[in-house]
């Protein structure tokens, strides 16, 4: 299997964690808002990072048959992005507008923790 799509699946697996650990917060604690807030930007932020993760394929796969490469599909994931933005704005008696802000930039927290985990379990590796 590709590194990209080992990595993809294990990023998939940070993401339904959290999520699971965010639907507990949402169901068990009296900052519902902020958990719902959560969930959409997790839900937004992982839908993000897979169509990342899919034009990014596309887009090698052209460069290495020599055809031509299209964007990477910036427009997509920012309308995303703004569209959860709306949502949590329409409905704030049910969504925190913080929380789905927290939520969005969730992939890029998945993808740190990740390299860290990768960094320290590599580094143990070689010795």
């Amino acid at each position: 299997m590709p590194e990209s799509k080992e990595n993809l699946l294990r990023h998939i697996k940070y993401f339904l964690f959290l999520l699971a650990l965010y639907v507990l917060g949402w169901g068990f604690t009296p900052y519902q808002d902020w958990f719902l807030g959560l969930i959409l930007g997790t839900a937004v932020s992982f839908y993000n990072h897979w169509l990342l993760y899919q034009k990014v394929k596309k887009f090698t796969d052209a460069v290495a048959s020599g055809a031509k490469a299209y964007t990477l599909g910036s427009f997509s994931r920012m309308a995303a992005a703004v569209l959860a933005v709306v949502i949590a704005v329409r409905f704030p008696e049910y969504l925190n507008l913080y929380g789905v802000i927290i939520g969005i930039m969730t992939s890029y927290i998945v993808i740190i923790i990740d390299s860290f985990v990768k960094l320290f379990t590599s580094s143990g590796e070689e010795r």
